[in-house]
């Protein structure tokens, strides 16, 4: 029985040797034998062909469609080794269908300090081995994951899950994925990608006043200070103030005058669904010319 020589000691160069495929797209390779050979062809699924006594035979598709095609050139020499091939090294790759991005088990908004699954989905995408998966928060990739690991051939669908604890920093964040096929220097570039749409996060958070402190106001009739209970939070904070010297309701009202209250204790506090917050000042009334 005669056996088959193939790599480093075979006789054939096939040119290119790695070819990347658009799926649909023609392709066309070329076989050549260094020295003469009896029959000299391409073991194919479609498009097979053999010539004899030529040293170049091709293989060539109008338009490839079969995810399972391993073309093989082989060559049957007058002299030893008397047969051998090489393998066409052949990626037949696809764009995603779609990239999708979705919060799991919940929808926006998302409260500060909790924890949250972002999954991105990619959707008939090949071969999944080549893909990377890249997470961005705004302009800056925050997380990147490849499927080297993965074998198949033919497009499947993958997904890829980010953790996230939002604080108040990220009200208003916006976050995205992007699939990359990366096809090696043969194939596109730049390397073809699909983007997500942008998935904004609304974080809802407790109310916080810029200064906590007490304050003391030392003030006069005409004075322009003012007692400034300004809170952030979301939801927007809702407003209340109490003290024995409130002549009339001054509720949902972040800053009032100070020179038209007498001098006292003055309590706000600012609420929201998720939680609330005090604070005091104290009105000492001078009067003029002191």
């Amino acid at each position: 029985m005669i056996g088959i020589v193939s790599a480093d000691s075979c006789s054939l160069e096939i040119s290119p040797s790695r070819v990347v495929v658009k799926f649909g797209d023609p392709v066309s390779v070329s076989c050549v034998a260094s020295r003469p050979v009896r029959v000299l062809g391409w073991e194919s699924i479609i498009a097979a062909s053999h010539t004899q006594n030529d040293l170049s035979v091709q293989w060539r598709v109008d338009s490839l469609t079969d995810w399972i095609e391993e073309p093989i050139c082989y060559g049957v020499f007058f002299t030893a080794p008397r047969q051998c091939e090489e393998k066409l090294n052949l990626v037949l790759y696809k764009k995603p269908d779609s990239v999708s991005i979705s919060l799991v088990n919940h929808s926006s908004p998302v409260v500060e300090g909790r924890e949250y699954q972002l999954q991105c989905e990619v959707q008939n995408v090949a071969p999944v081995q080549y893909l990377v998966l890249r997470w961005y928060r705004g302009k800056t990739e925050v997380y990147n994951h490849s499927f080297s690991e993965l074998s198949p051939a033919t497009p499947v669908q993958v997904s890829s899950t980010l953790l996230i604890v939002p604080n108040r920093a990220d009200d208003g964040a916006q976050y995205r994925c992007e699939a990359e096929l990366q096809l090696g220097a043969e194939g596109p570039q730049p390397p073809p990608t699909v983007q997500s749409e942008v998935l904004n996060i609304a974080v809802q958070y407790p109310p916080d006043f810029r200064s906590p402190e007490e304050e003391t106001l030392d003030i006069s009739e005409d004075s322009q200070k003012v007692l400034d209970c300004t809170a952030e939070g979301n939801p927007s904070p809702v407003y209340v103030w109490t003290s024995s010297n409130l002549q009339e309701k001054a509720d949902n009202q972040p800053v009032l005058r100070a020179a038209s209250l007498g001098p006292g204790e003055y309590t706000c506090t600012a609420s929201n669904i998720l939680g609330k917050k005090s604070k005091q000042f104290v009105i000492k009334h001078k009067s003029k010319g002191v």
